[in-house]
């Protein structure tokens, strides 16, 4: 847990002194100063006001190590976007649209990476990025196509350019389906992904590859996630490697086939 520290941080982030916090919470200074130094503990009802009066979830306040985040993400959580833990909130998404203000597949090839960690908030960095167009997608929906690169993801070659589906509440991100993942640390990342959320706040992320470990990324590291449409390549894939995204194919051709069914009734 991570409320003393956090209770800390915070108030030292709003540049507020013991008797600040204190007056406004109705509290006496001795007691906020005993909080602060592990005499006692406070009530339910004051970690509620302390979470309220800094702007973030309860959950936040006490499993999340704020001292390890970002200024954007500071700011976000600060600003409502309290996703590091539970990933439920509604995000902007920095976008563009064609000039009949259909939403373009924005391209991010392997050597721009780097500048898309530092610039997927950014509208002008995205409308730098080149567009094209796929008829076959939804267009209520919204779709970014990124290079990869290595051989942990084969059968899918490297090199190849794989559009993902933008996934804007994480926790309905499902279990064993291929997920394209913007991460705090590593940039971006394309996994298998095991949705642990709900439970210990992070997700498993596996490698198709059998030669990669999997592991875990915490949700307070994660800044965007793309659910996996489908891939463009020069290259064709060794028929044994098929079998490997057989059944995440086949999940998403009975989805499609629910979603028809729904429609037409």
């Amino acid at each position: 847990m991570y409320f003393i520290s956090n209770l800390k941080f915070l108030r030292k982030r709003k540049k507020k002194t013991q008797d600040d916090v204190a007056t406004t919470l109705n509290m006496t200074r001795s007691t906020l100063n005993n909080y602060e130094n592990e005499i006692c503990s406070p009530s339910i009802s004051v970690l509620v006001a302390l979470a309220d009066y800094f702007h973030i979830s309860v959950d936040t306040f006490l499993r999340v190590d704020l001292s390890l985040l970002d200024e954007k993400q500071l700011y976000e959580l600060e600003h409502g976007a309290d996703v590091y833990l539970r990933g439920k909130s509604i995000r902007v998404l920095a976008t563009t649209v064609d000039s009949r203000n259909r939403e373009n597949v924005e391209l991010v090839p392997e050597k721009a990476k780097a500048g898309y960690l530092n610039g997927y908030a950014d509208p002008e960095y995205i409308a730098e990025l080149a567009v094209f167009q796929l008829p076959f997608l939804s267009e209520e929906k919204k779709y970014r196509t990124f290079q990869i690169n290595g051989d942990s993801m084969l059968p899918i070659p490297d090199g190849s350019w794989v559009t993902g589906e933008f996934v804007q509440d994480w926790s309905l991100i499902k279990n064993d389906r291929l997920y394209i993942i913007l991460t705090l640390n590593d940039g971006l990342v394309f996994k298998q992904v095991t949705n642990e959320i709900e439970v210990s706040q992070r997700l498993k992320l596996i490698s198709i590859n059998p030669v990669y470990e999997p592991y875990y990324l915490p949700v307070h590291d994660i800044l965007e996630a793309w659910k996996f449409v489908h891939f463009i390549s020069t290259e064709i894939p060794e028929q044994s490697h098929f079998d490997q995204i057989g059944n995440s194919l086949a999940e998403m051709r009975k989805e499609i086939g629910e979603i028809r069914k729904k429609i037409e009734r």
